[in-house]
């Protein structure tokens, strides 16, 4: 594979002969395009480098449209959006494969703010790959630094992308692994992000929770639309934003990930998420993180995941849930995770759903129940659903379990199918 340098100077020198673009019709303002390809294009190339190269031609321009052509492109790193790039392949063809991971301990102490990394062993890292840095003291969540290999200082030292975020110590395990999103944002706008498939590579690559990343992943981005993508496979979430405006996720498959199957999350605002299918996820197949307001979430299909169907909580207030079907989580079909009522999930309304054959793998007093609501979630509104089980069933559990801190529910002419009770209180 070419450099990056060579990569761009012969995307200018094939753009030069390239067929001519019929000119704009009057009136018409047109972003710049770029295609790239396998064995087509403007810019070819079957990994990462020829994609990223080609978003930072068209981010360079101001905005603009990359086609990404049919093939498998190998990832060892991130495909990292810019503002006002529009990134659209070939659905069902257009694959972005995660390269098998990799993984070495710390030689030394990585310190708060240092911009580089020494690896015990560094025979499966190079210049370019994505990381994660932790230790057992920030293991997940916002706690591990991911980053980009930069530069080699030594034979066992890289400088990284980024500043580590915290003190990741020897003593306490601290190692880097190749992982990464396979497509990510971090602070960008206006991008749209349709007709990708992106394949985790679940079995070889290492894992990463959905704070930090996700098969397609955004941070403290704005104005993002993802469309008619599929992400499966991937050792962690598959589509992850948080802190994140105005994501619109609309007819797209997420299956078979490590983690999550959807995670809105960390205080986004008016999430759309219409049209879905989360499927056989390991956790839940939709998980509303903390501070998720205003959103819209309809038309989902949301069926087999290991965990919840929804699972939702601190301080997720005033969203939307209609038209969706819930069915055959192994947890509730919707949970409300256990809060106080100054951090709880207020004025969330449930309308038109299917909500059947959740709460199979749970035991006890959980086991068959369709709704959880545990904790001071106030005037919570189910109106119009269909709730329970399918067929008559000896596991069946109530079709609401709500604690009696759960004040102001209504539940209005709902369809309550083979279920235990309609609605149980308890303490």
């Amino acid at each position: 594979m070419r450099d990056t340098t060579s990569v761009v100077a012969a995307a200018v020198l094939s753009m030069a002969v390239a067929p001519a673009i019929a000119a704009p019709v009057p009136g018409e303002i047109r972003g710049a395009e770029i295609r790239v390809g396998i064995e087509e294009g403007d810019l070819r190339g079957s990994d990462q480098r020829a994609l990223q190269a080609a978003v930072d031609y068209i981010g360079g321009l101001g905005g603009g449209t990359v086609h990404i052509g049919p093939g498998r492109y190998l990832m060892r790193n991130a495909l990292i959006l810019r503002d006002h790039v529009h990134l659209i392949g070939v659905p069902g063809q257009t694959v972005l494969a995660a390269a098998e991971g990799a993984k070495s301990l710390l030689a030394c102490d990585g310190d708060c703010n240092e911009r580089q990394i020494t690896l015990a062993d560094p025979s499966g890292f190079r210049v370019g790959d994505g990381v994660v840095i932790s230790d057992k003291g920030n293991s997940g969540g916002f706690g591990v630094t991911t980053a980009t290999l930069t530069a080699q200082v030594d034979a066992r030292t890289f400088r990284i992308s980024a500043p580590l975020y915290f003190d990741y110590m020897v003593a306490q395990n601290a190692s880097a692994r190749r992982a990464f999103p396979v497509v990510g944002g971090w602070q960008v706008k206006d991008v749209v992000i349709e007709g990708l498939t992106i394949d985790g590579n679940r079995d070889k690559a290492e894992p990463l929770d959905g704070c930090r990343g996700g098969g397609i992943y955004l941070f403290e981005c704005e104005d993002v639309a993802i469309r008619r993508c599929v992400v499966r496979n991937y050792n962690g979430d598959g589509i992850s934003f948080q802190v994140s405006h105005h994501v619109t996720v609309e007819e797209c498959l997420s299956e078979h990930n490590a983690g999550l199957g959807l995670h809105p999350g960390s205080g986004s605002q008016s999430p759309i998420l219409r049209g879905n299918r989360s499927l056989g996820n390991d956790g839940d197949g939709l998980y509303v993180c903390w501070r998720v307001k205003n959103g819209l979430f309809e038309n989902n299909e949301i069926r087999d995941n290991h965990g919840a169907g929804i699972s939702i909580g601190h301080k997720d207030t005033d969203n939307q849930f209609r038209h969706n079907t819930i069915t055959g989580n192994g947890k509730a079909g919707v949970l409300f995770r256990p809060e106080s009522e100054a951090m709880g999930a207020h004025r969330n309304l449930f309308e038109q759903n299917t909500i059947l054959d959740n709460g199979g793998g749970e035991s006890g007093e959980l086991a068959g129940v369709s709704i959880v609501i545990r904790g001071a979630h106030h005037d919570l509104v189910f109106r119009d659903n269909t709730i329970g089980h399918s067929q008559p069933s000896p596991g069946a559990g109530a079709a609401i379990r709500s604690s009696w801190a759960a004040t102001g529910l209504k539940a209005e002419e709902n369809r309550f199918l083979h279920a235990k009770t309609p609605v149980e209180k308890v303490e």
